[in-house]
């Protein structure tokens, strides 16, 4: 059973796992392919199709680590993310 620490909720899932890390999910992946091929196709309407289905698929992945987060930990890194994403495209 786990406490109610703070460091607990922070850390710790449901199960009382310490998660900090995770196997990536489908935005996640998307996010990765994508950058990665937007570095090979460096310009043209390909380079802007693939930024924006990069910055989109972040943004999903922030958004849902912020609402559906396993812990603060995590919620805190889907805002940070989210903040940044914003930040970098006004």
């Amino acid at each position: 059973m786990t406490e109610n620490t703070l460091v607990d909720k922070t850390f710790r899932d449901n199960n009382g796992n310490i998660v900090i890390a995770q196997m990536p999910n489908l935005p996640l992946i998307v996010w990765i392919v994508t950058s990665l091929l937007a570095l090979i196709f460096t310009s043209g309407t390909i380079n802007t199709g693939l930024n924006f289905v990069a910055n989109g698929s972040l943004f999903t992945w922030a958004w849902l680590e912020l609402f559906d987060g396993v812990n603060y930990f995590r919620r805190a890194l889907g805002l940070a993310v989210l903040i940044g994403l914003i930040a970098l495209n006004i």
